[in-house]
């Protein structure tokens, strides 16, 4: 075993001193898996501490998986040889992940599994004074083995017969400038992370993209510090009339990349998508 393998064993076994370190569910699994695959990306993990609390505070999807869905996505840019792949892969191993996580823990929202809004101060003094916060830290421990090998799964196993693809995600993050690579890593935030019809992904997307701005011009601090996240979320509750999850947005539920695909190309929620990258 290599000495990067030995480290990065040790930090999967370890990922509940991870978690205490860093602060937040998403950063927290970002780190992890980029470790896992010889990555380091700062300024994006920090960016990714937005997504926490499902998404910034909401209570949607675990900020585990969003974490682990942008580090599945860097490495599917890392080693597929076409963007179009990359984006199959990435949407492939976000949905690995999310059924990997409902299996363990028996939903995937951050709400349900914390008892907590965490837009309210009371709440959040419960979640701590309960001790329900160890629950979070156990469940990252537990689960950081089995997200490590359903992302390597996914990677591994590429490309299946992949054809032409398209993410609500990546759509968002290339009006707003992304390059490539980070055109990619948020392409598993497809239909709701992982087509699975919740917190709308291409929110999430435009959220990082700030975010990730913010970062790269602040060397310390964390993503949550963006002035332009509240201004975001405020045009995106007006645009959707309050609406959060996928499903509800596109009246539509995603069953493979091929449908969503077709959807995005058909016109899909493109009026919101130029929004939220105009913001």
């Amino acid at each position: 075993m290599s000495s990067r393998e030995k480290q990065s064993e040790v930090l999967v076994k370890d990922a509940k001193q991870v978690f205490r370190k860093l602060g937040t569910c998403s950063r927290t699994f970002f780190y992890l898996l980029n470790r896992e695959f010889g990555t380091s990306m700062e300024a994006e993990e920090r960016a990714s501490d937005l997504l926490a609390g499902g998404i910034m505070k909401k209570g949607y999807q675990c900020g585990m998986l969003w974490g682990a869905s942008l580090a599945a996505g860097a490495e599917a840019f890392k080693v597929c040889a076409h963007r179009s792949q990359a984006i199959a892969v990435s949407i492939e191993a976000t949905r690995l992940l999310m059924d990997s996580f409902e299996t363990h823990e028996s939903t995937t929202q951050c709400r349900e599994i914390t008892k907590c809004d965490f837009e309210s101060k009371l709440s959040f003094a419960k979640y701590m004074i309960s001790g329900r916060f160890l629950h979070c830290f156990q469940l990252a421990e537990d689960w950081a083995p089995e997200a490590v090998n359903k992302a390597k799964k996914a990677i591994q196993g590429k490309p299946f017969d992949f054809q032409h693809a398209v993410s609500c995600a990546t759509e968002v993050a290339q009006k707003m400038g992304a390059s490539e690579k980070e055109m990619v890593m948020v392409a598993g935030f497809a239909g709701g992370l992982g087509l699975s019809g919740s917190g709308c992904g291409a929110l999430s997307a435009a959220l990082w993209m700030n975010a990730l701005s913010w970062c790269r011009e602040h060397k310390t601090g964390s993503g949550t510090e963006d002035p332009k996240a509240e201004a975001l979320m405020r045009a995106f509750k007006v645009f959707t009339d309050e609406k959060y999850l996928c499903e509800e947005i596109s009246q539509t539920h995603f069953n493979s990349i091929k449908e969503h695909t077709q959807y995005i190309k058909n016109g899909g929620c493109k009026e919101l998508i130029q929004a939220l990258s105009e913001v």
